[in-house]
């Protein structure tokens, strides 16, 4: 194996010193209204005398572009992108003129309206490239004043749940980057610390190439944040606050929502300083309504609940970023960030407990009970990021980044059985703590160079990640008798992640076919200790990741595409830690050391078609999944359920996604995303003593609509729906919430005011609510999280300069993942 790969990397970097004649031709793309660069683009150059093309590449994210080693000859440059006006030039390249520099190129969106003297562009909702679809960030003004996670549930295939946990095409193993940057965090946790307002665009990568890291099994969200100032400084502000709930939901306390965020931008000469800091209380309230029962050698057990389940939320965030470019090129990066956040999660429920003798059909005992559950998890997370990158004088370049983070990531679970007729009469009292300090490096080095139709990529990326854990758990009996440490439930445990990564990629565009295709190997060592296990669980892992993207321009307006891509879905510390966690009175949390990553291949296929007033893209895809984790039950005693996570077996995925945007009327825009697939889990649990067999279909439905009321007012109505899902041992019911917003501009287009009604509840709906069912051959549990609905908040944003350039702000990587 590992002389395969340095054959591999040797065949590639033999090429490096090739030469490259210095004819060339250079521009700029950018939209013909916002003057924004377009990324991506298609360029193809056409000879004249000779009636075919000579060359074709793909203009990068900034929308420039650049052909090397033209002949002397009369070209038409041929320039198209999805959306758009293809655009024709005609240039004559001769040895009087060997470097043709074309300036700004605009194109013009093929849906633009004028009315009167005002100039409103219609972009498409999404624009489809080789590897990624792009989502506009601002077409979803029902996300205003939120976070990442209000703009990603807009998305098709993207699903959001009652817990707010995010899954892309069914899958909550997905990697997060940031302006391109590859994070390992928790998508729940860094979601909820980007503002919704930072966000320029969404891409979804979900046949990755093998440049990127091959964590995620689902595939890759980037979410590139908007831009900063050409010269000068910018400054952007957005207050949001959140009135009084409308429903009481019998909680001890009122939630609180209102926020704060703002970014600065200055530039000038060689020095480009960026700063964001947020601040975002976003608690919300909700009930929980619950029925467990287990069956233990014929006595039936029987404990349904109900209570308060209430989130208070507080997000602090601060990122700065420093570039120096000493010439046009070299350019330095300096990053910090710095970030806090805080959750507490009540849960405070009555229990009825009933006993049942099945032998005699005779109730043997009842008792009631209130559980005050309280739990706190609090994270700080401090990142400091130095990247260099130099482009050499035949446009090849190389980059070089580090990355140091410390994290601290505390909390604790008090979980109290009280006198229901008295709550200063304590049955039962639990208490666990747990303390993770973590520290992790990352550095990577990349270089580029074109070669003959595409440019050759290859690069190294090292990864550690240690964390210590300490974990203690105290219980104690009645009100006059002190905490007891349990030492079987408590350990200090230490893990180690080390991943070493070698990638080789080559893409590039013939005609009118555009290609991706790469490998990239990776050797992962996981070790985990615990002082109370003799030996250390270790997993020494070294695998290949394949990648194949082609993507074929049938006519300007019709594009297909098929794509290979293999994945790796790595566990967290959490899944990993075997010492149970007392998360509720009925349920005992715990992970396994010995869990093997999921690994999985994709393949995928579709067609993107754009019409006079309608643009639409359809995907079929296939996932097969092997050692697939699921989190799943097993009876601990007659009123606690053990919780665990496991490797379930294999399992199969089968979907389809289509997105249609409409512009049939002047003023509405209608956008209809939906996702459907097919899962089917077979496999074993418990040591292979109970079978794994579970098939279902899911369904998705993200609708957006948009109405242009005058110049300075606009509405739009948004609804995300989440059919029924199976899971390895059970379901999870239909999920929805709908949205409505309307805005009003004021002060030439510098200040926004946005009234939202999220949650929107029509009647008795039963918008944001859902049941989680699981069961077994001798227990059975449904929860029905009901949370809060017919939330009204007020936004209010004011932009002093307008921005141009892209923040390279950090992100946190590791220590978040752990929250």
């Amino acid at each position: 194996m590992k002389n395969y790969v340095l054959s591999l990397a040797f065949l590639f970097t033999s090429f490096l010193g090739l030469s490259q004649k210095e004819n060339r031709i250079q521009g700029k793309l950018i939209d013909s209204l916002s003057s924004e660069p377009l990324s991506f683009a298609t360029i193809r150059l056409e000879s004249k005398s000779q009636s075919n093309q000579v060359k074709g590449l793909i203009a990068d994210e900034k929308g420039i572009f650049e052909l090397k080693d033209v002949r002397e000859d009369k070209y038409i440059i041929r320039i198209e992108y999805v959306g758009y006006r293809t655009k024709y030039l005609e240039i004559n390249m001769n040895d009087a003129s060997p470097q043709l520099d074309l300036g700004i190129i605009s194109l013009v969106p093929q849906n633009q309206m004028l009315e009167s003297v005002s100039v409103t562009s219609n972009k498409p909702n999404v624009i489809a490239t080789l590897e990624k679809q792009i989502f506009k960030a601002d077409q979803f003004e029902v996300a205003k004043g939120g976070t990442a996670t209000d703009v990603l549930r807009n998305i098709p295939s993207i699903m959001v749940n009652a817990e707010g946990e995010l899954s892309m095409r069914g899958s909550k193993g997905f990697l997060i980057l940031i302006n391109g940057k590859p994070t390992q965090v928790d998508a729940t946790t860094i979601l909820s610390q980007i503002t919704a307002n930072s966000i320029e665009r969404i891409e979804m990568i979900t046949a990755p190439s093998a440049k990127y890291d091959a964590d995620g099994k689902a595939g890759i969200i980037n979410i590139v944040t908007k831009k900063g100032s050409n010269d000068g400084w910018s400054l952007s502000g957005n207050l949001q606050y959140g009135l009084p709930r409308l429903k009481q939901y019998l909680n001890a306390s009122e939630p609180y929502r209102y926020g704060i965020d703002f970014s600065t931008n200055y530039r000038m000469g060689k020095w480009d300083i960026s700063t964001s800091l947020n601040y975002l209380k976003n608690d919300i309230a909700g009930r929980r309504v619950g029925d467990v029962n287990t069956t233990i050698n014929n006595i039936y057990t029987s404990f349904p609940s109900e209570g308060e389940r209430s989130f208070k939320r507080d997000n602090y965030g601060l990122r700065t970023s420093i570039i120096y470019s000493p010439s046009t090129q070299d350019d330095w990066v300096l990053g910090v960030y710095l970030g806090e956040r805080e959750q507490y999660r009540t849960a405070d429920i009555t229990y009825n407990n009933v006993k049942t003798d099945l032998l005699t059909n005779s109730v043997i005992g009842r008792a009631n009970y209130y559980n005050a559950n309280l739990v706190l998890k609090s994270g700080s997370f401090r990142v400091y990021n130095l990247d260099y990158t130099h482009r050499f004088q035949d446009k090849s370049s190389i980059s070089v980044s580090g990355l140091y983070e410390y994290a601290m990531i505390d909390g604790y679970t008090k979980n109290r059985n009280l006198n229901i007729k008295n709550y200063a009469d304590t049955l039962q009292y639990t208490l666990n703590t747990g303390r993770n300090p973590l520290d992790a490096y990352r550095f990577k080095f990349d270089y580029d160079k074109t070669i003959g139709i595409g440019k050759l990529s290859i690069g190294y990326q090292y990864r550690y990640q240690l964390q210590k854990g300490m974990f203690n758990y105290f219980e104690k009996a009645g009100n006059f008798t002190s905490l007891v440490f349990n030492p079987s439930f408590s350990a200090n445990i230490e893990v180690v992640n080390r991943i070493h990564g070698l990638y080789a990629q080559y893409a590039g565009v013939y005609q009118k076919l555009e290609f991706s295709t790469g490998l990239r190997y990776e050797n992962a060592f996981r070790e985990f200790k615990a002082d109370k296990l003799a030996n250390s669980a270790i997993l020494d892992l070294s695998n290949l990741f394949p990648s194949a993207n082609l993507m074929y321009h049938m006519k300007d307006d019709l594009s297909i595409k098929l794509a290979y891509s293999r994945r790796v879905q790595r566990s967290t510390n959490n899944e990993l830690n075997p010492y149970p966690e007392r998360e509720h009175s009925e349920t005992l949390e715990q992970g396994d050391p010995n869990i093997k990553p999921e690994f999985v291949g994709i393949i995928e296929t579709g067609v993107t078609k754009d019409f006079k007033k309608a643009s639409l893209y359809i995907n079929l895809y296939t996932q097969q999944i092997d050692n697939i984790v699921n989190r799943v039950n097993s009876i601990y005693n007659d009123t606690i359920l053990n919780r665990i996570y496991t490797n379930a077996g294999k399992a199969s995925l089968w979907g389809s996604e289509l997105g249609l945007t409409l512009n049939l009327i002047n003023k509405l825009k209608i956008f209809l995303g939906g996702n459907v697939y097919s899962l089917k889990i077979n496999g074993e649990i418990f040591n292979n003593s109970v079978a794994v067999n579970s098939t279902g279909t899911v369904y998705s439905i993200n609708s957006n609509i948009s109405y242009q009321i005058n110049n300075s007012l606009s509405t739009q109505f948004n609804l995300s729906y989440l059919s029924a899902k199976n899971t390895a041992q059970g379901i999870d019911s239909r999920f929805y919430q709908p949205n409505f917003s309307v805005k009003k501009v004021l002060f030439d287009n510098k200040l926004f005011l946005t009234v939202l009604w999220q949650n929107a509840a029509l009647g008795n709906m039963k918008v944001n609510e859902q049941s989680i069912s699981t069961w077994g051959r001798n227990f059975y549990t449904t929860t029905n999280y009901i949370q809060e609905r017919n939330i009204i908040m007020l936004n209010l944003s004011y932009n002093f300069k307008s921005s141009e350039k892209k923040s390279k702000l950090p992100t946190s990587e590791f220590g978040e993942r752990e929250f």
